[in-house]
Formats: structure tokens, C-alpha cells, sequence
């Protein structure tokens, strides 16, 4: 059988590549035949972090010299097939240049997920990809979009490019009700948006909007949910956080908005996901090529409305009245009055969304990764 060796952050760690990987694994693993665990190379902040688990390999992340060695190691060992979950900044060096030392140093086949695909990459991010690209058997996307992107940049043949979703939770519409009471949100109407704390989420303009929709909706409230982004947090503490509170203030919906600033493992944010009615990601950015919590709220089946990002375009083509634009705030407070004032209509979006994430929770996500290292592996094994 395949024995697959992960390359990424790994839980405990706060990071959502770290939760990604670690439920890849875990849903890889329910797909297999077999029952010995994965090993992961985990990218660590120093050679101190090295952890109990002897199938958690730490990987200092600034030691160029050890990238090789790790490469080595994975060369000398039972392992068939490498996942390198790749994001620029879990990587040491320029633009986290050091895994090239890694790619150029192993000899068993790769299969790389970019996290971070371009349109028009720029360097010294597209001197690495491109490279990474060439060194793998094959790359997984989560997004339609970066097919094309990469064939484009880098003339890579969309053949050795594979389109396999996020994974997703699968929803429990009966813990729903229980979770809403215990959250004090049964008789609201939910909002929600989620994700670390930073500016260009979009905030501002739902909050421009909610005296608007409050009007029309007297029970919305909106949930602004997650820790304020560490980076953030370093250069200026806890500043923008204040800014929107003063916000919702001076425009009196104090009683219509709910920041919630914690950590949330993954059980809890599930939870919050599928007690909000709708779920909005305002991004004004148009470049994002995934997005984790957009893909959550759809494998969970909740309502969505979105900015029409790169990720949202491809996740929600069948559903283009679903994507707003960003300049147009009154189109956001029809959309977001016509849902929350019709039970019916956001019932009936509700099953539209449930159906298109059906194939976006972790089992089939596993089985499909699963079925790509096999054959991988075999390839590999039939021109040996």
C-alpha cells in the first residue's frame, strides 16, 4: 500500500495550512486499506520544537542545511509518494525559498498542492513555483482559476494539473438549533463573517450597510468571529479592533453586531458556522485563489454571499447571483434583506449549497488524494 509523507505545518499549531493537512491525513488514512499512520515533516520554528509523536518530523524552518537533510532522510525511508502542502510564508528564506533545497534534494515522486496560485505571478514568487512545478509528478489546486493561471505562467500541461476541492466538515443540522439557543441567537437573524482579524475583510462595508438592513431586519445581528491576525496584533495591537467598535458605536448597532475574539478550534467554528443563517465574505480583493472558511460555509450548507474573488467565482458558478460586488452597497442590503426577511427562499439556498458541497467533505476529498498517490505510485513503480 501507499505510504505518503505530508510536508506543512501540523497541529497543534494555530494555522489553517496546519488544520488542512492534519484533516488530509486524517481523512487519507480512513481511505486506505491499511491502518499505520502517515508521517508528516512539520515545519518548526527551531530545532527545540520536536514534539512526542515520532511520526511528526520537525523541520527547522530557517536552516537552509536542514531542508536537505530532511530530503535525505525521506529518500532512506519506506515512504512512496511526498504531499508538500506548499504556502510561500510556512517556508524559510526569500519568499520561503529554502523548500527548493528540499524539492531539489529528493528523489521520490512529488505531488505539490499550491495554496497560493497568481494570475500574473510576480518574482521572486514565480521563479519558485515554477521551479517546484517542474519538480512534481503532479499539482492539486482547489480552484478551476489556477489551472489556467499555471499553464499560462509557466506552461505547465493540464494534465499534471488536478482540480480536487477543499475539504469540508459535513453538516449536523440537528446540533444547529441546540447550538443557536445556547449562543443566544435563536430569534436572530445571522450574519456571519470569520477569519483572523485584519484589514481588507470587507467589514467596513457590512458594517456601513447594517443600519440599512437593520431597518428592514429589527432582529439581524452580525458576527464578526476570530482573534485579531497576529501580524497585525504585532505592529499595532489591538487598534483596528477599536476602530470598528467605534464604528458600530457612533452608528448605534451595538445591539446588532457581536465580535467574538478567541481562538476557536475547529469543533467550535463548525459549530458558529452552522448556527448563522448566512455566511458573507466582503473581500475586496479580487486575486484569492482559496479561501477555507468560504469553502466550510458550503460544505455546511449555509446560505452564502460574497465578493466575486477568484475561490468565490470558481466555487459559486452555478450561483452567480450570489456575487456581489464590492462598490455596491445597496446591491448588498437587497440581497441580504430579501434572505433574511423569506424563510422560504433561504431554505430553499440552503439545500442549493448543501447539494454543491456534498463532494467537498473529507471523505471524498480523501479518497480522491488517496487515489492520486496510488497512482502516482504506481506510475513511478512501472518506469523504475
Amino acid at each position: 500500500m501507499t505510504k505518503i509523507g505530508y510536508v506543512s505545518t501540523y497541529v497543534p499549531q494555530k494555522c489553517g495550512l496546519a488544520t488542512y493537512t492534519h484533516h488530509l491525513r486524517q481523512a487519507v488514512h480512513g481511505a486506505k486499506e491499511w491502518r499505520p499512520k502517515d508521517p508528516v515533516v512539520v515545519l518548526t520554528g527551531s530545532d527545540a520544537d520536536k514534539g512526542n509523536d515520532p511520526l511528526l518530523w520537525p523541520l527547522p524552518r530557517d536552516r537552509e542545511e536542514a531542508y536537505a537533510r530532511m530530503a535525505r532522510r525521506i529518500n532512506q525511508s519506506d515512504i512512496d509518494v511526498v504531499s508538500l502542502q506548499h504556502e510561500f510564508g510556512i517556508f524559510g528564506g526569500d519568499a520561503g525559498a529554502h523548500v527548493l533545497t528540499f524539492v531539489r534534494s529528493l528523489n521520490k515522486p512529488l505531488i505539490t498542492t499550491f495554496h497560493t496560485v497568481f494570475e500574473k505571478p510576480p518574482e521572486p514568487y514565480a521563479s519558485i513555483q515554477r521551479e517546484i512545478a517542474e519538480k512534481s509528478f503532479r499539482i492539486v489546486v482547489m480552484n478551476r482559476k489556477a489551472i489556467d493561471y499555471l499553464h499560462q505562467s509557466f506552461g505547465i500541461p493540464k494534465e499534471k494539473l488536478i482540480f480536487i476541492p477543499h475539504g469540508t466538515p459535513a453538516p449536523d443540522a440537528e446540533s444547529r438549533h441546540r447550538v443557536r439557543e445556547r449562543l443566544g441567537w435563536g430569534n436572530r437573524k445571522v450574519l456571519m463573517t470569520f477569519g483572523l482579524l485584519s484589514r481588507g475583510k470587507g467589514i467596513e462595508l457590512l458594517l456601513n450597510i447594517l443600519p440599512d438592513i437593520a431597518k428592514k431586519v429589527p432582529d439581524v445581528l452580525y458576527a464578526i468571529v476570530g482573534q485579531t491576525h497576529p501580524e497585525v496584533k504585532k505592529r499595532e495591537g489591538e487598534r483596528y479592533r477599536e476602530e470598528l467598535r467605534k464604528r458600530i458605536e457612533s452608528s448605534g448597532m451595538e445591539r446588532h453586531t457581536v465580535m467574538l475574539d478567541r481562538y476557536m478550534e475547529e469543533s467550535d467554528l463548525v459549530k458558529h458556522m452552522m448556527a448563522c443563517d448566512l455566511y458573507v465574505t466582503p473581500y475586496p480583493g479580487m486575486e484569492q485563489i482559496t479561501s477555507g472558511t468560504l469553502a466550510y460555509a458550503v460544505g455546511l450548507g449555509r446560505p452564502v454571499l460574497t465578493t466575486p474573488y477568484a475561490y468565490a467565482q470558481d466555487l459559486l458558478a452555478d450561483y452567480p447571483e450570489l456575487l456581489l460586488p464590492y462598490d455596491s452597497p445597496a446591491a448588498w442590503t437587497d440581497a441580504i434583506v430579501s434572505l433574511l426577511t423569506n424563510d422560504v427562499r433561504l431554505k430553499s439556498w440552503s439545500k442549493k449549497i448543501e447539494s454543491l458541497g456534498s463532494g467537498m467533505h473529507w471523505p471524498e476529498v480523501g479518497r480522491r488524494h488517496q487515489q492520486l498517490f496510488a497512482e502516482v505510485t504506481t506510475v513511478e513503480s512501472l518506469t523504475r
